[in-house]
């Protein structure tokens, strides 16, 4: 089930109904309504003072029964956002109906990436859901640009959708960070812990300046159900010897790097 739906990372899933925008702001493209069993709910524990390690045991000894369907790895991503940055301030302001654009690939984070996605994250209320366009194949480079992610999306040939839910986002940030698979016994909960995570600011123009910041000692962990199984998921975490907690890498990354200031368009 877990690994199904990393699979679909290649196709485009149901699209949602889109709420009102504001001019100019970008939106997911929208062809079908999406049913109500595609979404599902996320919480999430920031986990400081403990290693991946531990962290995993804790997983491991819970009462449902988790156990690692496949081995971990890396996740890359570049994600967007407006040239006011709009989606960060939403996240900030705690804003429950919001849309984040990312490109994500899995393994090395340069080099020839085989099947890059554009993938569009909806949030409505306290579920949400994913949309995904395969991308063209590309050899990316270390100190990768704004124009060379520019072309890269218009040499994929995204369908008019896309095109237009991307038109006036930006490459803002790319982060990097190693994920842990955890299912439980009745395939109903997912349980994902993220360390080593990585965050690099995205210049304008080749050979601009890049930095880069990383978050050592650091644990997300994410519980992941559909909404139908909502009121279970409160017995999960009360066996979690952790806090609730709200994190945003995007948010995190780009207050760590002031990319709100450096970007001067």
């Amino acid at each position: 089930m877990v690994q199904n739906k990393e699979k679909a990372a290649t196709e485009i899933a149901e699209a949602m109904t889109n709420g009102a925008a504001e001019p100019k702001a970008a939106k997911a493209p929208n062809k079908q309504e999406t049913k109500a069993s595609d979404f599902r709910k996320e919480r999430k524990f920031v986990i400081e003072g403990f290693d991946i390690a531990q962290v995993e045991a804790v997983v491991k000894s819970h009462p449902a029964l988790f156990t690692s369907p496949f081995p971990p790895r890396h996740i890359n991503n570049i994600y967007f956002d407006t040239r006011e940055f709009r989606n960060y301030r939403d996240n900030v302001a705690g804003s429950t109906n919001r849309e984040k654009f990312r490109i994500r690939w899995y393994g090395e984070q340069y080099g020839q990436l085989k099947k890059p996605v554009l993938e569009i994250k909806i949030k409505r209320g306290l579920a949400g859901t994913k949309k995904y366009a395969p991308l063209k194949p590309i050899a990316l480079k270390r100190g990768f640009s704004i124009d060379d992610i520019r072309t890269w999306l218009e040499e994929s040939n995204l369908s008019p959708e896309y095109q237009e839910a991307i038109k006036y986002l930006i490459p803002t940030l790319h982060n990097r960070y190693r994920r842990k698979y955890f299912l439980s016994a009745d395939k109903r909960f997912r349980v994902t812990l993220d360390d080593q995570l990585s965050y690099v600011n995205v210049p304008k123009l080749p050979g601009f300046f890049i930095r880069q910041e990383s978050e050592p000692g650091k644990v997300v962990m994410e519980l992941k159900y559909d909404t139908v199984d909502d009121a279970d998921a409160s017995w999960l975490t009360d066996h979690f010897p952790f806090r609730l907690s709200k994190n945003s890498k995007y948010a995190i990354g780009v207050k760590k790097l002031d990319t709100w200031n450096q970007h001067e368009w």
